[in-house]
């Protein structure tokens, strides 16, 4: 189980002290959200943060999730500034074959994010050129929304599908993930929980993340 805090959530004029702290609390990846303003209506954190981050030397890998319009023309700076893996939309690329493809050559992990109402089963043909697939568990681009209830479904229809399959990759869920609902996501199959507000809205990282992990009870 990997815990990959959302640095979007983190206050946004202490990024580097945040990310070290999250780091130091176990977190095993920092997520990192660019949003264009067009394929959702917010515009956050451009590839250039990406480099920030790399040159303070994090000890996590750098994970780049692309909520934008037009992916590619973003892909080759990600990578460059130190993106150890990237995320695109499966709703925003006409040929992702090629995009997934693009994304290995420069060396980087390549995964693909459905929106909640993207089936899984669009990506039958693609499960051997895949790293990472992230499931949203909300609508993309609006903050405070709950975990779409349905999403366990589609993790478990996604792990039978790998089962069936001659690739692996990691199931990874974004939105509404917190402590409260953390273990019926893991049981239904979740290798990687992107939280935001459930780490740096927390008063101690370590215990949320030790939560999320489900190495630490949770009491009432």
């Amino acid at each position: 189980m990997f815990i990959a805090p959302s640095l979007l959530a983190a206050h946004p004029g202490r990024l580097e002290a945040e990310a070290e702290a999250a780091i130091q609390a176990g977190a095993d990846w920092l997520h990192v959200d660019i949003m264009d303003g067009h394929f959702v209506p917010a515009i956050s954190m451009g590839p250039r943060l990406i480099k920030a981050l790399h040159d303070a030397e994090p000890a996590v890998p750098l994970d780049v999730h692309l909520m934008v319009s037009s992916p590619a023309q973003f892909i080759a700076d990600c990578v460059n500034w130190g993106a150890a893996s990237l995320t695109v939309h499966y709703e925003t690329c006409h040929h992702l074959h090629g995009v997934l493809q693009q994304i290995r050559s420069l060396g980087c992990k390549a995964g693909v994010a459905l929106n909640p109402h993207t089936p899984t089963n669009v990506l039958q043909c693609l499960l051997g050129d895949l790293d990472t697939v992230l499931l949203m568990a909300v609508n993309p681009g609006f903050g405070g929304q709950r975990f779409i209830p349905f999403t366990l479904e589609k993790i478990r229809q996604l792990s039978n599908l790998r089962d069936g399959s001659s690739g692996y990759f990691l199931i990874s869920v974004d939105g509404g993930v917190g402590i409260s609902n953390a273990a019926l996501i893991r049981e239904a199959g979740a290798d990687v929980l992107i939280a935001g507000s459930a780490v740096f809205g927390s008063d101690d990282y370590s215990q949320a993340i030790e939560q999320l992990r489900g190495k630490q009870t949770v009491t009432k």
